[in-house]
C-alpha cells in the first residue's frame, strides 16, 4: 500500500470513527491510531489545552510506552514545538527532538526511541484548543504531503472535538428543561 492509499485509508477510518460516536475517549484513541499508521509512525497524541492555557493534558495517545507518557507535564511556555503550533497557525516538524531545544524532554525522547516530531494545532472558530503530534522513530524531514495530511486530521479531530462539546450542552439543556417541567407540573 502505498502512502496516499495509507492517507486515503487514515481519513476514511478517523471519519468514520466520528461518524459513528459521541463518546469523545472512542473517537480519539481511533483517530491517534489511525494517524500513527498512516504516517507510518512509532506514535500519536492527541492533546488538549487546560482550561488556564497553560498545560497541554493528554486526551488519546498510541504506540508510547507508559514511562513515555509519565515523564512529565508538558507545559506551553516550555514547549516552544507546541506554542509555535498553537498560535502560528500551522503543521511545526522537528527532525530530530533529541537534540533540538525546541521539544520539552528532549531525554525522555532519546530513552523513548523518538527522533522526528510533527505537531499540528486543534482549532475551533480560529482558536487553538491543543495539539495532534506525530512521533517517528528516525530522523526525517516530514514532507508537504505529511504535512498537509496531518493538518486534515487534527482539522477533523477539533470538529469531533466540538461535536462532542455541543452535544453534552445540549444533553444538559435538555435535562434541565424535562426537570423544570416536571416541577411545573408537581406544583
Amino acid at each position: 500500500m502505498d502512502r496516499y492509499e495509507r492517507f486515503y485509508r487514515g481519513l476514511h477510518e478517523a471519519v468514520s470513527a466520528i461518524n459513528s460516536s459521541l463518546d469523545p475517549a472512542t473517537v480519539l484513541e481511533k483517530i491517534v491510531e489511525q494517524t500513527a499508521k498512516a504516517m507510518d509512525a512509532k506514535g500519536c497524541t492527541l492533546r488538549l489545552l487546560g482550561k488556564s492555557g497553560k498545560m497541554l493534558r493528554a486526551g488519546a495517545t498510541y504506540g508510547l510506552s507508559r514511562n513515555y507518557l509519565r515523564k512529565g507535564p508538558v507545559e506551553v511556555a516550555k514547549s516552544e514545538v507546541d506554542r509555535e503550533a498553537l498560535f502560528g497557525g500551522g503543521v511545526v516538524c522537528i527532525a530530530d527532538a533529541c537534540a533540538d531545544p525546541r521539544f520539552q524532554y528532549p531525554e525522555a525522547a532519546r530513552e523513548e526511541g523518538i527522533h522526528a516530531v510533527a505537531v499540528a494545532p486543534l482549532t475551533v472558530d480560529g482558536k487553538a484548543i491543543g495539539v495532534l503530534r506525530v512521533y517517528a522513530g528516525d530522523v526525517r524531514e516530514f514532507d508537504a504531503a505529511e504535512k498537509e495530511f496531518l493538518q486534515s486530521i487534527a482539522d477533523l479531530s477539533a470538529i469531533a472535538i466540538e461535536n462532542a462539546r455541543l452535544h453534552q450542552a445540549l444533553k444538559t439543556d435538555y435535562e434541565m428543561l424535562t426537570a423544570y417541567e416536571y416541577r411545573i407540573f408537581e406544583d
